[in-house]
């Protein structure tokens, strides 16, 4: 019998590629995505059969992390070895905006997944791996350089306060019920799947509408900010990993290096040969009430223990991310022209189009 994981935020970018990643392991994959009057599944389109077709190994169910009874109902049916919870509102400037959605959906939905594992393990027996996605912003207002797993947290923002403590929870969960539970405390991951309206990706697709005269200008916040930036498909295997140890544990999962919001402009626009002072305007819109300076993840511990480490670098992620967008816009030009795309190019979008859920 094959392996059976269950993702939250199974649309989003780590939810798309974690589930290629189980997937090509051999795993049975079951998402929760929210019910909507248009379809969100881009990321995961290329992975999906028909589940009546015996081939299907990916399965996809209605639920939501603010709705527990849904969350039990779930469990039941599929009867997960492992549980990734990886559903959020992960918008940190878009959760000064909306706090409390943002705190029941971060916060609260975790406790309400981890309480119904809890009641599902003790009524069944069957032991359930968990992953608690956690967050660099966690940390905030930084007390040490760099951030490890034993750095003081200090959120700056409702998202990160609500991280905060669904980690603790997680802990405690592990230390009160004997869960093997895990946190991972990743620190920035992009990719060409990366939400529209998170910075990377908005600098990245501004450019290809910018050389297509789609766009004119791009209007942006805090440049100085510092983010230590890997690429998702790499930290979704950092998860796999983390459970898959004899004893749970707690992880950062970072590329130990950090790079300025100004250094991502001058490297993505140079890449299409463009000077970017020439493009970005400021917007104080876009700044937070409490801003982060400075994230710097120590992956040692992953190195360690995980034998895990990042396979792409920071000039080459931003390539990746600007050539990609530019390619897709190319792909939208052809289909205008016409109705039909090939199944290259269909494959292509698949990959490189990932829409904001």
């Amino acid at each position: 019998m094959s392996k059976k994981a269950l993702i939250t935020g199974i649309t989003g970018q780590d939810g798309s590629y974690l589930s290629e990643l189980l997937l090509s392991k051999g795993y049975e994959v079951h998402g929760i995505i929210r019910r909507t009057s248009t379809f969100n599944t881009d990321r995961i389109e290329h992975m999906y059969r028909d589940p009546h077709l015996p081939e299907a190994k990916l399965f996809l169910h209605y639920g939501d992390l603010t709705d527990g009874t849904t969350l039990r109902r779930i469990l039941e049916e599929v009867e997960p070895n492992e549980v990734y919870n990886l559903g959020a509102q992960s918008h940190v400037r878009v959760s000064f905006d909306a706090p409390e959605y943002t705190v029941d959906a971060v916060g609260m939905g975790t406790l309400r997944l981890l309480e119904a594992l809890r009641d599902y393990s003790d009524r069944t027996g069957n032991k359930v791996r968990y992953y608690q996605a956690g967050s660099s912003e966690m940390f905030g207002k930084v007390q040490a350089v760099p951030q490890s797993e034993v750095t003081p947290f200090y959120p700056r923002s409702p998202y990160a306060c609500a991280k905060v403590y669904g980690h603790w929870q997680t802990i405690n969960y592990r230390e009160s019920y004997d869960m093997f539970a895990c946190n991972g405390i990743l620190f920035n991951h992009e990719s060409p799947r990366r939400g529209e309206t998170f910075v990377t990706r908005k600098i990245t697709r501004a450019i290809a509408r910018i050389v297509t005269g789609q766009q004119k200008k791009l209007y942006m916040g805090n440049l100085d900010s510092k983010r230590d930036w890997g690429y998702a498909k790499d930290y979704v295997e950092a998860m796999w990993l983390m459970l898959q140890q004899e004893n749970p544990d707690d992880y950062v999962i970072a590329t130990g290096e950090t790079h300025s919001v100004k250094e991502f402009l001058e490297l993505a626009f140079g890449y299409a040969n463009l000077n970017w002072k020439d493009y970005v305007e400021f917007d104080e819109r876009y700044l937070r009430p409490a801003e982060v300076d400075l994230l710097i993840g120590d992956p040692s511990k992953a190195l360690t223990q995980l034998g895990w480490k990042p396979s792409v670098n920071f000039n080459e992620l931003v390539n990746l991310m600007v050539e990609a967008d530019l390619n897709a816009l190319n792909i939208y030009s052809d289909v205008q022209k016409t109705p039909k795309m090939s199944v290259e190019q269909a494959m292509i979008r698949q990959e490189v189009v990932g829409l904001s859920v």
